[in-house]
């Protein structure tokens, strides 16, 4: 079959497109606009494969977009491109707004007229946990009937996207279908972000940024699990269901700048600033605006439906995650110092 994959050259995109490169038949085409998230040094690995081609493209521009579909002729389209830092989402809601919205029913429409001359065709629509809401610590987890309480300007986007994507499958009969994930971690993923984040600067010896006192809780679904959790989902899952991807690892955010310090005081005995342990540089600063107290998943439906359950524990994910930083610092580096958005353009094929 022939995939678009939509921000395929962000964390969980680029982990997608490998694993549908690497482990199936299928032809994909990656289309992503390179944001500062969007990072083709993820996709090396599969670049010059004769099945992967990659088109720079926003999602908001219409006009390429169908030319994209008209010329490619997907028979899926998994849709991941959107704006998804919370923190930036607070200083800046409108590319929020902007991409997560309009984008998505841009996708949408073109979708629709695809559709009727391609009856095979699937939309997959790839959403958050954040939706929902939050949890207090004695809540039962989210299952797909909860209702939407988004509390940022980014949950709030995507949980709109949500509202459009079942819209259009049930008042046009596109045949959707959409998942709602955990916070994902693993290999290439930004370093904005809380894990990567907190590797590169204990390597520095820097502060370790805690928000308020570190007790806000998330349940953590390594990113090569997600992968092939949302393959099993657009093959096999029955279209017009929304399938919940958890990974089974509720850990509080301080469990998880702990966890990732004893990891480092074992694997680098040698720390910087003469500090006999990396936690000796956790930092609590002050709390995030709207911080949600708690995420966490019921993912007994696509256990039950489809039979998945992750196959990393947090324990051999998160090992994984710190090893593959620390055997691959040029790719962190080349994000740092900006080097990876010079070579851009004209890697199209």
């Amino acid at each position: 079959m022939r995939f678009i994959v939509t921000g395929g050259a962000g964390f969980i995109g680029s982990s997608l497109v490998r694993f549908l490169i690497n482990e199936t038949t299928h032809t994909v085409l990656n289309i992503d606009k390179l944001t500062y998230a969007g990072n083709l040094d993820s996709l090396n690995s599969v670049k010059d494969n004769d099945r992967y081609s990659f088109s720079q493209i926003d999602i908001c521009d219409r006009t390429e977009l169908e030319k994209a579909f008209e010329k490619f002729d997907p028979d899926i389209v998994m849709h991941l491109a959107a704006e998804s830092h919370v923190d930036r989402s607070i200083d800046g809601p409108s590319d929020f707004i902007h991409t997560n919205i309009i984008g998505t029913f841009n996708l949408l429409e073109i979708s629709r007229n695809h559709h009727k001359n391609k009856d095979s065709f699937r939309f997959h629509h790839i959403s958050t946990d954040e939706v929902y809401g939050d949890l207090t610590s004695t809540d039962a987890p989210f299952t797909e009937e909860n209702s939407y309480q988004p509390s940022s300007p980014y949950s709030a986007s995507k949980a709109s996207s949500d509202h459009l994507v079942r819209a259009w499958g049930r008042t046009y009969k596109l045949p959707i279908i959409i998942t709602n994930c955990s916070n994902n971690y693993g290999p290439f993923q930004f370093p904005e972000k809380l894990i990567p984040l907190v590797i590169q600067k204990a390597l520095r010896g820097d502060k370790l940024p805690v928000y308020g006192t570190g007790q806000n809780i998330r349940d953590w679904l390594y990113v090569e699990d997600h992968a092939v959790a949302l393959y099993k989902v657009v093959t096999e899952g029955k279209m017009g269901e929304t399938y919940n991807i958890g990974g089974h690892n509720e850990k509080t955010n301080l469990e998880v700048v702990e966890t990732i310090c004893n990891i480092l005081d074992k694997l680098i005995p040698k720390k910087p600033n003469a500090i006999k342990s990396y936690k000796e540089l956790i930092s609590f600063v002050t709390d995030r605006p709207g911080h949600d107290h708690r995420y966490a998943i019921n993912a007994s439906k696509i256990k039950k439906d489809l039979n998945w359950l992750p196959d990393e524990t947090f324990e051999t994910g998160i090992y994984k995650t710190v090893q593959w930083y620390l055997d691959n610092p040029a790719w962190s580096e080349r994000i740092l110092n900006g080097n990876y958005r010079q070579e851009r353009l004209g890697m199209g094929k």
